[in-house]
Order: C-alpha cells, then sequence, then structure tokens
C-alpha cells in the first residue's frame, strides 16, 4: 500500500512539474541563464566566504567578517553534496559540532555544540518545545542551515548554551526555475522530490517544494516514509514591500531506529555473541513513531525609508504523534542486566505516548539605520518577541520478557494497536501530562560600523517566562542578558575578535527548603580572528570559556528552624563549564576546488567532578573538498571526499565510576556527479567504508549504533 501510494504521488509530482515547465518555457528562457546552459551542470557547489551574509547571529544581514563570533553557514548545494539525509547530517562537516551524537535517530534531529545540546529554530522562531511531541524537519526544505555557536538569549530568549541551529526556509523567486529528481539507495530508499519556483504576475512570485519517500532503515522492521509539500507565495507590490506565505504539510510514518541495547552484547563480552547493528527489540508492526505536522508561516517587511525597515513574522505549527517502542531493561544492572545464566532473557519495556503539540512563534522587530559621523554608522534593533506552546500527552508502560538473541516476535503483546492500557499483559503505569508554556522578551541591539573596519555589536533584553501544568504554576520567572561584541579588520584581510555573551533558562520546582528555582544562566567569554585574503576565502580561529551557574544538585541540609531535621533535596549551587578552541576553513580555490577543514578541542565538565560530560568527546576534526570538471560544451563533472574523526567519549556511573569508554571513529563520505544539458546523475556515498562504530554508551547501561554505509543515485532535471 505505501509503494502505491508512493508510485501515484511520485507520477503526480512528476506530471504537474511537466506542466509548470512547459507554461513556463517563456520566462525561463529570458531568465539569466541561471538554468538554461549545460555548462551549469550539475550544480554549483557554494562554499561561504567572508562577505556571505548571515541573518542568525544579529537578526540582521551581516557579513560574516563584520560579526564578532564564529558564524558557519552551510548552503543547502553544500549538505546535499555531503549526503545529508536529515537536519543533523548538515552539520557533519561543523567546527565544534558533534553531529547525530547518539548515532542515527528516526525522531528527533540532534546536536552537541561546544558540548551542549543547541536549540533548534527554523527561520528565527523556535519550532522544537518538547521530547517526542513532533516529527523530524526536513532538510530539502532550506535554502540553508545557520549555526550559531555560544549563549544567544539576547536575540532568542531562553535557550541552550552551546548554540542554536537556525533552518531557513526556500521562498518564491521572481525568476522561473527548478528542478525534479528521483532517488533510490540503500535499505531500499526510494524518493521522489520537487522544488519549483517562479513568477504568477509581476508582484506574486510563488514557490512549491514537495518530497514523497518510502524507505526501511539500518534497523530491521523500522522504515522511514514521508510525504512532505511546502508551497509558498510571496506579494511585493513595491520594492519596499515583501509578504510571504509558507505552507507546509508534513507526514511521516517510521519508527525508532534507536534500539537502547545493552551495553553486555554490544560494547561488553557476552557469551551469545554480539548482538547485530541492525537488531530490532519490539513489535514489528506495532512500534512506530508516526505523525502529522501543520504549519503556516508568516514574514513581511516594509521600508519606509532608505533607514527604516520593519520586520514581521508569525508561525503556527499543529502536530500529532503516536509513538510505540520498546527498550530492553539494562539499567537496573548495567554489568548484567540478564535473569539468566545463559545471558539471553531480559526484561523488555513496552513505551507508549499519544502526543499532540501547538505552538505560536511571532517576532517583530524595527530596524534604524544612521550615522554619529562621517566615519560611524549603525544599524539599531528594537523588537519583541513572543512564544506560546501547549503538549498534550497520554502515556502507557508495560513489561515483558525477551530472549534477545532470538526474540519471539509473535508472543509480545501488540495492545490493541495502541498504548498499554489497564489490563493488559505485563501492565506497569500509566500517566497524562498537559503543559502550557509561554515567553515575551523585549530586546535591543545596536551594530556600530566605524571606519569602515571595526564593527561593534552591543545588546540587551528583558525576558518573562511562564509555564504551567494543569493550571498549576511550574515557573514564573523574568532575566536580563546582555552581549557584547568587537571585531576590526587590523590590517587587510585579518580581523581578531573579542566577545561576551548570556544566556537564561528557567526551571521548574523549588529547592530543599521549598523556595522556587531561579533561572539558570549562562555567560561566555570568547577571542579569536578571522583571516580572509579574499571573498571566497575565510579562515576563523577562537578560543571560548562558558559557565552555567544555579545549576540544581543534590543536597543534604538541615533544616533552618531546626537543626536536628535533615533535609534532602536540590540546591542551586552547581555550575558547568564548557571551553575549548575551534579552527574552521572554507575556500573557494581557482580551478573549480572548494575546501573546508575543522577541528576543535572541548573540555566540558559539572564543577568539582572531574569528568567530561557523558558523550561528548573532546576532539573532532574533518576535512571535505570538491573539484569541478568541464568535460565538453554539454557535459561538466563534480567528484567529491570527506573524511570526520569523533575522539572517543566516557560516560560515568555507579557501575563505571572510573568511566566507560566509547571508542572514537573515523568516517569517510564522498560524492560524485555528472551533468549533461539540464540532466544530471550523481552517486552519493556516507560511511563509503564501511565502519561499524558505536556513536555512544553510556554508563547507565546502553549503546547506540553508528551510522551504517549509506549510498544512494540521484537521477535530475533542472530547468
Amino acid at each position: 500500500m505505501r509503494l502505491l501510494k508512493f508510485s501515484i504521488l511520485s507520477a503526480t509530482m512528476l506530471t504537474s512539474a511537466h506542466a509548470f515547465a512547459a507554461e513556463r518555457t517563456e520566462a525561463k528562457d529570458n531568465a539569466a541563464g541561471k538554468y538554461a546552459g549545460a555548462s551549469e551542470q550539475p550544480r554549483d557547489i557554494v562554499v561561504s566566504g567572508g562577505k556571505e551574509e548571515g541573518v542568525t547571529a544579529t537578526k540582521t544581514k551581516t557579513p560574516v567578517v563584520e560579526i564578532p563570533q564564529p558564524v558557519t553557514i552551510i548552503d543547502d548545494s553544500v549538505f546535499e553534496a555531503q549526503g545529508a539525509v536529515s537536519v543533523s547530517d548538515t552539520l557533519n562537516y561543523v567546527s565544534g559540532v558533534t553531529a547525530n551524537p547518539y548515532g542515527p535517530d528516526s525522531r528527533v534531529d540532534g546536536a552537541l555544540v561546544r558540548g551542549i545540546s543547541a536549540l533548534q529554530f527554523r527561520d528565527g522562531m523556535r519550532d522544537i518545545f518538547s521530547y517526542y511531541a513532533s516529527i523530524r524537519a526536513d532538510p530539502y526544505n532550506f535554502d540553508r542551515i545557520e549555526l550559531v555557536r555560544g549563549p544567544a538569549s539576547v536575540l532568542f530568549g531562553q535557550g541552550s548554551l552551546g548554540g542554536i541551529i537556525n533552518m531557513v526556509s526556500k521562498t518564491p523567486q521572481f525568476e522561473s526555475g527548478g528542478e525534479v529528481s528521483l532517488r533510490y539507495g540503500s535499505f531500499d530508499r526510494k524518493e521522489a522530490m520537487a522544488d519549483i519556483t517562479g513568477p504568477l504576475t509581476d508582484t506574486v512570485a510563488a514557490r512549491i517544494v514537495a518530497r514523497v519517500r518510502d524507505s526501511g532503515t539500518q534497523t530491521d522492521y523500522v522504515s522511514d516514509d514521508r510525504v512532505m509539500i511546502s508551497p509558498s507565495i510571496t506579494f511585493a507590490p513595491d520594492a519596499a514591500t515583501t509578504i510571504t506565505l509558507i505552507g507546509l504539510y508534513q507526514e511521516d510514518d517510521g519508527g525508532s531506529t534507536s534500539q537502547f541495547l545493552p551495553l553486555v552484547g554490544t560494547i561488553l563480552d557476552n557469551p551469545n555473541g554480539q548482538l547485530d547493528n541492525d537488531t530490532f527489540i519490539g513489535k514489528p508492526g506495532w512500534d512506530r513513531y508516526d505523525g502529522r505536522l501543520l504549519q503556516g508561516t508568516a514574514m513581511a517587511s516594509h521600508q519606509f525609508s532608505r533607514d527604516l525597515t520593519v520586520n514581521l513574522k508569525a508561525r503556527y505549527i499543529d502536530s500529532d504523534l503516536t509513538y510505540l517502542t520498546h527498550y530492553p531493561n539494562s539499567y537496573s544492572s548495567p554489568l548484567n542486566p540478564y535473569l539468566d545464566e545463559d545471558q539471553r532473557l531480559i526484561s523488555n519495556y513496552a513505551s507508549g505516548s499519544i502526543a499532540r503539540m501547538e505552538i505560536f512563534s511571532a517576532d517583530n522587530n524595527v530596524q534604524f539605520d544612521f550615522r554619529t559621523g562621517d566615519a560611524v554608522e549603525h544599524t539599531l534593533l528594537a523588537g519583541v518577541d513572543y512564544s506560546w506552546n501547549r503538549v498534550r500527552k497520554t502515556s502507557g508502560y508495560a513489561l515483558e520478557t525477551i530472549d534477545i538473541y532470538d526474540i519471539d516476535y509473535d508472543a509480545l503483546s501488540d495492545f490493541g494497536g495502541t498504548i498499554p492500557m489497564p489490563g493488559d499483559t505485563g501492565y506497569l503505569y500509566g500517566s497524562e501530562e498537559d503543559t502550557k508554556q509561554s515567553q515575551i522578551g523585549f530586546y535591543l541591539q545596536d551594530q556600530i560600523r566605524m571606519w569602515d573596519r571595526v564593527s561593534i555589536v552591543l545588546g540587551a533584553r528583558r525576558d518573562k517566562a511562564r509555564s504551567t501544568s494543569y493550571g498549576t504554576e511550574v515557573y514564573d520567572q523574568s532575566a536580563t542578558t546582555f552581549r557584547a561584541g568587537i571585531i576590526g579588520e587590523l590590517v587587510p584581510g585579518i580581523s581578531p575578535f573579542a566577545s561576551y555573551t548570556e544566556s537564561f533558562e528557567p526551571i521548574g520546582g523549588t529547592d530543599v527548603y521549598g523556595d522556587p528555582f531561579v533561572p539558570k544562566t549562562g555567560r561566555q567569554f570568547e577571542a579569536g580572528v578571522k583571516f580572509h585574503p579574499l571573498d571566497g576565502i575565510i579562515v576563523t580561529a577562537t578560543a571560548y570559556h562558558i559557565k552555567e551557574a544555579n545549576r540544581p544538585v543534590s543536597a543534604v541540609v538541615t533544616s533552618p528552624d531546626d537543626p536536628d531535621v535533615v533535609l534532602t533535596g536540590q540546591l542551586q549551587i552547581g555550575s558547568l563549564t564548557s571551553k575549548g578552541v575551534e579552527l574552521e576553513a572554507n575556500a573557494a580555490l581557482p580551478g573549480e576546488i572548494s575546501l573546508i577543514a575543522n577541528a576543535s578541542y572541548n573540555e566540558a565538565e559539572v564543577e568539582d567532578t572531574g569528568h567530561q560530560l557523558d558523550n561528548v568527546p573532546k576532539f573532532n576534526a574533518s576535512l571535505w573538498a570538491m573539484k569541478g570538471l568541464r568535460l565538453s560544451a554539454d557535459t561538466a563533472a563534480k567528484f567529491g571526499a570527506g573524511v570526520r574523526h569523533v575522539g572517543k567519549n566516557r560516560s560515568y556511573g555507579t557501575a563505571f565510576p572510573d568511566g566507560l569508554t566509547t571508542p572514537a571513529f573515523t568516517l569517510v563520505d564522498a560524492v560524485a556527479e555528472i551533468g549533461w544539458q539540464r540532466w544530471s546523475l550523481s552517486v552519493n556515498a556516507t560511511n563509503l567504508l564501511g565502519k561499524d562504530y558505536y556513536a555512544a554508551c553510556l554508563a547507565r547501561g546502553d549503546c547506540f549504533m553508528g551510522s551504517e554505509r549509506n549510498v544512494y543515485a540521484t537521477l535530475g532535471y533542472r530547468f
């Protein structure tokens, strides 16, 4: 049935694309030639340079060399060449980032930035507020991914210390063009994709981005099927006004590639041997991660004068998700979780949840450009943003027993096709959740450009955040954050910089004395240099020190009212420190050669433990290279290869007081593409050498498999 749906939608997509192309032939032929000649095939690979503009770090269009902190922009042509099939994959070749820290995860996108999980934004507005209440974003929907490292609360409110990942949506263009493509690859991956844009009238342009996928994964019985369609329209009545509306419907039918396999049988020896990487420990047909997502975004900009611009953005998200899964109980006794002497039988949890998530976000600001002298320019940004979200979730849990080396799938309960309920086999308990969160923030930023050599960024923000659960207050907290940075081109092509940034994160609950928690706060000091001898080359070297305060830690104290009474709970006396150095280089060189090179060293630990944070490698490095060739007037080719190294990491716990080590691993990726006239054929391979490895093994008791070799071919047509 899924294959039938895939075939019908694929045919419809290609037929519609062909009709659109026929209707737009004249406009296409009159376009600037971007799609008209074979010399443009295959697609050019864009490597960010010093003059490229980013919008995430300052919420204004600012050249990267004028931003006093490292900013990475990954163009879609780059991450597609690198074989990215998820948003996490787009960060495989970025300094300071550990992408997919728990291996390929079909449920969520994950990345550690400077040792800390980063928050995900779309077009400058946060779109993930809860675990396992939504489906993953599709990278085909974005023009580029922008990564800002370090705290970013001054512009984005409560957030991660490590940084933010901002996905920039594809929007309509007033030049006709597009592409359609078919893909087939490993795990029986079958896909059809289309991206078509162009003018409807002199003042209206439209775009449609779509993907249909029917695919398996590296885990047995786990699919990765998707239908995604994103129409958008732009109204530009004059040169000063732009209004864009973006819609999105996405439906995923899949499961969890993470099976949480026990340490004993993966990284630790079991007399029955090592469990296969593709081991599935659930109930085929019951286990699933199925979601539906509806999303509407509106963005408007009006320039009242050359110096005054108003920007308005808002988004509404409605998400439904059914998550049914199994995981073995390796946590009660990580060193021997088995129930028999032969070490085969293990308790197996069945976990089910049905979730509904609603999100409304808005970000509105005024940009005013002015001078305070002939050589001093200001870009003043004043704004207010607001977010509200509600998550409702019903969950149920049960426990059964399996022979993990010879699973009898038929014997496992299907719980009537829904979550475990009272009366079901092995039922343990259930839970309900209804949580609301809201936040409003007012921010002010001044970017000062002096003598066209020195840039200063100053910012301040005031936030109020509130959360309730079934109407009962979880927290109601406020915070003020600041930022300051300076970068200057002391000599041509060399720009040292330094910055200070802050963040905050609300916490629900009370401490051991019954007092409400105050927000966790973080601050970062950073200094470095950007070397940019040419527009197509930028090298950034930086050192940073991040510290988080007000971290709750376990505490045993005496009562202030009675010294004979002992109280147990938490006190906000802990702190986390992340410090390190990063090197990032991007270059577009003569001879159609592009290079991306990265290396980073990070120490991240909780105060007084002396231990690196779980699953956080200290050292990462990567190198990616592309070469273009002109074979004839009608034919061109590109070849690329990359190597990425992720250092070893350790995990600490009661069973492993000295730490459990997950070994380092090095992977090789490659791409080859040939284009003839408007046609292209590419072959991508990630983990080309087929290395078997573990992405993470945790002292709590489980291991996560690394990505297996993934090879796919794509046939495309551009017009």
